[in-house]
């Protein structure tokens, strides 16, 4: 149900929850977003600015994922579908909303604390929840222990998450994308510094993404070669791990008997989620090599190089 929509969310990874005073600061704010690399808000009915906020944000970027959030009632999701949401989230599981949103075929993710919460959604056919409030609610332990009895789930965890913790939510393979207002605060809005909001966001979706150095992949033009490279690295208190295809010397190096993808070997980087990365670093120019893609059990890429190289080294992602 709405796979395209809930798709277009969990790459962009982050949803901001706005609370905007004042309209007309709402298209400033919307560009700031956009800027900063999340194309995504979730507008919130706590004011009576919501409805001409997504209103005017819809007009001025009808590409952006405008989303209604704090609906909690009908009336609030009639107005926000009027003006131009594309998805209706609520802070609790409130039935006549949902079964509303469902009945007029409106993406809808009602907030849940409690596995009887998420049964009401499941009996309804939901697929994704707002994990509300998540850190006071058991935070990322919570979600570790709902992923046993509902694997089939994605959640979107909101309350109490900032940069600090971001990282450990990302991580969680039962987390869809988060939910979160520290980039968007209402002095940075009433002040109109979109510039500081945009570098915020910026920041925020470089954590989302947990990319770090994995290993530094070295060619060897024969098996002879690289034995000579491993008995060095070993000279230097390195420990060997022999592989099917290559040697691991700690961790961090890796030992080739060919050479391999790029002039001078490869660099691994491991990322939380391989497929959101990739729509990440294709906005900065790199694109995945399709035929180096490895999957695991579900499906889900757990190894993927990129046509580009860095330096005559090729780089290639690795699910943490």
């Amino acid at each position: 149900m709405h796979e395209e929509l809930f798709k277009q969310i969990h790459d962009i990874g982050l949803v901001p929850v706005v609370k905007i005073e004042d309209a007309a600061k709402a298209e400033g704010l919307a560009g700031a977003l956009i800027k900063g690399g999340l194309p995504c808000a979730e507008v919130t009915f706590r004011t009576e600015a919501a409805e001409e906020s997504i209103k005017r944000i819809s007009k001025a970027y009808p590409e952006m994922l405008v989303g209604a959030g704090t609906v909690i009632n009908i009336d609030f999701a009639k107005k926000a579908v009027a003006a131009g949401a594309k998805f209706i989230v609520s802070p609790g599981f409130n039935p006549s909303v949902v079964d509303w949103c469902i009945a007029n075929n409106v993406p809808v993710v009602p907030g849940v604390c409690t596995p009887s919460d998420i049964e009401q959604g499941l009996a309804r056919g939901l697929t994704t929840l707002k994990f509300f409030p998540a850190e006071v609610s058991g935070g990322v332990d919570m979600l570790k222990n709902l992923a046993g009895p509902f694997p089939q789930l994605k959640f979107m965890p909101t309350g109490g998450i900032s940069l600090a913790n971001l990282a450990s939510y990302a991580k969680q393979s039962n987390v869809l994308a988060v939910g979160g207002s520290w980039m968007v605060k209402a002095d940075l809005i009433d002040g109109e510094q979109w510039d500081a909001i945009a570098q915020i966001c910026k920041e925020a979706v470089v954590a989302l993404q947990g990319l770090e150095f994995a290993h530094l992949g070295i060619n060897n033009e024969n098996a002879e070669e690289a034995e000579k490279d491993i008995k060095g690295f070993e000279a230097l208190g390195m420990t060997t791990k022999r592989g099917n295809s290559s040697v691991f010397m700690n961790t961090t190096i890796e030992v080739l008997p060919k050479m391999y993808l790029g002039k001078n070997g490869h660099i691994g980087f491991r990322c939380f989620d391989i497929e959101r990365t990739l729509v990440y670093l294709a906005k900065h120019g790199f694109t995945p090599d399709e035929s180096t893609i490895a999957r695991d059990a579900k499906g889900n890429i757990k190894v993927c190089y990129l046509k580009e190289n860095l330096s005559g080294f090729a780089v290639h992602l690795v699910r943490a």
